[in-house]
């Protein structure tokens, strides 16, 4: 029964915190250590977590002044004492057996990462994720599981999010793994990518939706920004390096493909926001990487066709 740090960036989540914080503490498996990082909240969330604190010995709280949701995990895992790291988002919960699992998943095994299935909620609805494909119930290779998190039209139960995935602290440690403060959205996929190909990972995987990912319209992946963007973009460059320079230049397409995908979203909103330079721009960039955009969604002509028409586009 190895400690387990579950490491939750806390902002402006009063709605929500309270729900999140009681799916972690009343999970059945108890060596837990719950590190609340209250990145500078407007709100009360801060407080509410203090007074869990108070209550549970378990939960850690440490008040910092807004740095992002890279910076509150990093600062979580600064602190971390587990031998085992989870993350939670803060408007997100857990099912009361999820870490239960993923640990004896992982243990005794070889594998250095244990991954589960999800739930997509909103407020009108829960989706448990579908694979298209069958991810195998054994071993899964380092390159299996960046083809999994970069294929999401046929793994959408695996992702390259961090919350449904239980990482070995050591791992972390020795390959001196952080998450990129300079990157405000898609470095959660950064840190996914540096932790399976630097480690050379083994992973196991379990088709049981243990996460609810809540989806609310003011969440970072909804933002209109188009500076965020191009932040995920840049994510998607370093792991085409990384997957260049660990060997898997074969299937290093995936990321130019979702580099191309992020240019495609980034040009809409600049279009929208009449912001012709970075349309431009954007453009450009779809061109150079639309073949291997096709390659990665070859059985998606309605795709081709939206691309088609973004390149074609006269601003």
């Amino acid at each position: 029964m190895e400690k387990i740090s579950i490491i939750i960036p806390v902002y402006n989540a009063e709605p929500y915190i309270n729900k999140c914080l009681d799916s972690i503490v009343n999970q059945t498996y108890k060596n837990i250590e719950i590190i609340c990082v209250n990145d500078g909240s407007l709100d009360s969330s801060g407080g509410v977590c203090d007074q869990y604190a108070k209550k549970d010995s378990r939960i850690k709280v440490f008040h910092k002044a807004n740095g992002g949701e890279s910076s509150a995990r990093n600062a979580g895992l600064k602190i971390a004492t587990g031998k085992y790291i989870g993350f939670v988002d803060c408007d997100d919960w857990v099912e009361p057996d999820m870490y239960e699992v993923l640990y004896n998943q992982v243990t005794g095994s070889n594998a250095q990462i244990s991954i589960a299935n999800f739930f997509k909620n909103s407020d009108i609805q829960q989706i448990p994720m579908q694979n298209l494909n069958h991810i195998p119930d054994r071993n899964i290779s380092t390159k299996e599981m960046m083809l999994f998190a970069l294929n999401r039209d046929y793994y959408a139960g695996y992702c390259s999010y961090i919350w449904n995935k239980l990482f070995d602290a050591n791992v972390i440690k020795r390959n001196e793994i952080q998450f990129d403060e300079n990157i405000k959205l898609g470095g959660d996929v950064l840190f996914h990518a540096q932790y399976v190909l630097l480690s050379e990972s083994v992973g196991l995987y379990v088709d049981k939706p243990l996460y609810h990912y809540y989806q609310r319209d003011s969440s970072t992946s909804h933002t209109s920004d188009i500076s965020l963007k191009s932040d995920i973009m840049m994510a998607y460059k370093k792991i085409e390096e990384l997957l260049n320079e660990r060997g898997f230049s074969d299937i290093s397409f995936w990321a130019r493909g979702f580099y191309c995908y992020h240019a495609s979203v980034a040009a809409k909103i600049a279009l929208e926001q009449n912001n012709l330079d970075v349309f431009s721009s954007m453009q450009d960039e779809i061109r150079i990487h639309y073949d291997d955009y096709i390659r990665t969604n070859e059985s998606f002509p309605e795709k081709h066709e939206m691309m088609q028409k973004l390149m074609r586009c006269r601003n």
